[in-house]
């Protein structure tokens, strides 16, 4: 069984940085591959970042490559996602998702475990 807390969201104004944190309880934090999706109103939930278990290999939803990037620090148990060139279009509640095993998958469905969202506004 795996716990995450994701911390860091807020409103800021388009442009600026955000970084959010996902926390994991469990002592087999480092077997798990790891995403990040966001939900905006109205909308499905949809991919975001992965990174593998190593933390070795990251990919990203096409609309954030090159401005957001996913990190872990095994040790600390947390997993990253570093937010640059906000867009109000990135407004959402953003989740961290956590998967037994080295693969990862832009398929929510493929997660076991989830946090509880944190909100991220961005205003133009």
């Amino acid at each position: 069984q795996v716990h995450l807390v994701e911390s860091g969201g807020g409103l800021v104004q388009a442009g600026v940085s955000l970084s959010l944190s996902c926390t994991a309880s469990g002592r087999t934090f480092s077997t798990y591959a790891n995403g990040w999706f966001r939900q905006a109103p109205g909308k499905e939930r949809e991919f975001v970042a992965a990174i593998t278990w190593s933390g070795g290999s990251s990919y990203y939803a096409d609309s954030v490559k090159g401005r957001f990037t996913i990190s872990r620090d095994n040790a600390k148990n947390t997993v990253y996602l570093q937010m640059n060139s906000l867009k109000p279009e990135d407004t959402a509640v953003y989740y961290c998702a956590a998967r037994s095993g080295s693969i990862w998958y832009a398929d929510r469905t493929r997660y076991d475990y989830w946090g509880q969202g944190t909100q991220v506004t961005v205003s133009s």
